[in-house]
């Protein structure tokens, strides 16, 4: 089974919708080990909400954090600290999809970052959106994770603009499992319409 790491090149750029179609596309596991903030209606809830399949299970947060800010902040707001020994993947038999939070080097405590939680056999994927100044983090984030050896492919969010997906493709030469609209809104539906259509790239990354 095969785990599949969801990060972003900063907040809010679409990591929950491709961590809910890469869920439904391989009917997989779904794990935030960090959620911070919106704890009344958390990612893994909206994940659950926006899956169609009855095999894929839902794993408790190792952290759930009331404050939505970085991961360390929030933490010492609650009055705990963050341990990488206390964020133990779940046991499964199952494909998994993990939900990072933010960006690769979002601190999580004085020494650790996102990064961190990312074991070497991960497949990393990246979702990037555009906007100005996207180009920089969207290489960086790549460029760093290649660096270090691991597995990575993108998911491009949002609006399309063909010339800064083109520049990334081109200077990364990574896979690409495809494209998220800016849809009017995501159901069940549209979430599996795009299971299906990144389902075969996703069986060869």
């Amino acid at each position: 089974m095969t785990t599949y790491f969801i990060t972003g090149i900063g907040t809010d750029v679409g990591k929950t919708i491709a961590s809910a179609i890469i869920t439904e596309a391989l009917e997989a596991d779904y794990w935030k080990p960090i959620q911070a903030g919106e704890l009344d209606y958390c990612d893994t809830k909206k994940v659950k909400d926006l899956v169609s399949n009855k095999a894929s299970k839902f794993h408790k947060n190792s952290y759930a954090l009331h404050t939505p800010m970085s991961p360390h902040a929030a933490a010492d707001i609650d009055g705990v600290s963050i341990q990488l020994k206390n964020i133990t993947p779940p046991k499964t038999k199952n494909n998994l999809v993990i939900e990072g939070a933010g960006g690769l080097l979002v601190p999580i405590n004085s020494k650790n970052t996102v990064l961190d939680l990312i074991k070497p056999n991960y497949k990393v994927i990246v979702v990037s959106r555009h906007y100005l100044g996207s180009i920089n983090h969207t290489l960086l984030t790549l460029n760093l994770l290649k660096d270090k050896g691991f597995d990575v492919s993108i998911i491009f969010s949002g609006n399309e603009h063909k010339t800064t997906e083109n520049i990334i493709k081109k200077m990364t030469e990574v896979t690409v499992i495809g494209r998220i609209d800016e849809e009017p809104y995501f159901d069940k539906n549209v979430v599996k319409e795009y299971a299906e259509e990144f389902k075969k790239v996703l069986e060869n990354v």
